[in-house]
């Protein structure tokens, strides 16, 4: 009862120059929604953290032996592999920069990176992916952001611990890992869209 009491606080709505997509994706999304050069940049991270010790090994030998260059090469490999993940992460969900003058609406900061899901820079692709998921769930009348077992008010709860938290990947890594249903979009669209589909199918 006291869930349904609390009062429901929209998210910031903040201008940007291409649709919102999704305000607080969960990470499944963010992966599944990369481009192809999102994993090809995440390879090359990854690849080259050990291809550089190998080659400074070669240049400059450091004599420990295959005994202790092993535990080097195996941190280095761990290291570069949490690189590319996170340099997969964030180029999926975020794009660098290409204007020096774009700046946080929340806190004037001017932003290191640009994001997709966010509508800051160019997602026509993740934009029309996103129709056509959701558009699916509509019709297989699925839940749009997946099933979950928390309060309105603990979704909640997770989605402001989240929101917006790729600005800050670069300095904290966080990630949402809850299905919870405020991601900041008027949902209705995908319930129009699916109607006029609907209505197509029957027309045929």
């Amino acid at each position: 009862m006291a869930d349904q009491q609390r009062a429901y606080i929209p998210s910031k709505k903040i201008d940007t120059e291409f649709p919102l997509i999704d305000n607080d994706p969960h990470i499944k999304r963010v992966l599944k929604y990369a481009r192809p050069g999102d994993y090809a940049a995440a390879t090359a991270t990854t690849a080259a953290g050990p291809g550089l010790m190998l080659l400074w090994e070669r240049v400059a030998p450091s004599y420990v032996g295959k005994g202790g260059f092993a535990p080097i090469m195996r941190l280095t490999g761990a290291i570069s592999l949490t690189a590319g993940f996170l340099m997969l992460y964030q180029r999926s969900a975020c794009r660098l920069s290409v204007s020096a003058d774009i700046t946080s609406q929340a806190n004037g900061v001017p932003l290191p990176f640009i994001v997709r899901f966010y509508g800051f820079t160019e997602n026509k692709r993740e934009v029309d992916m996103d129709m056509r998921e959701m558009v699916d769930k509509v019709k297989k009348s699925k839940p749009l952001y997946g099933e979950s077992t928390l309060s309105p008010y603990m979704q909640g709860v997770a989605s402001r611990n989240s929101r917006y938290t790729a600005l800050w990947l670069h300095v904290l890594p966080w990630f949402n890992f809850v299905n919870h249903s405020q991601h900041g979009v008027d949902t209705a669209k995908y319930y129009r869209q699916a109607e006029r589909e609907l209505e197509a199918e029957r027309a045929k």
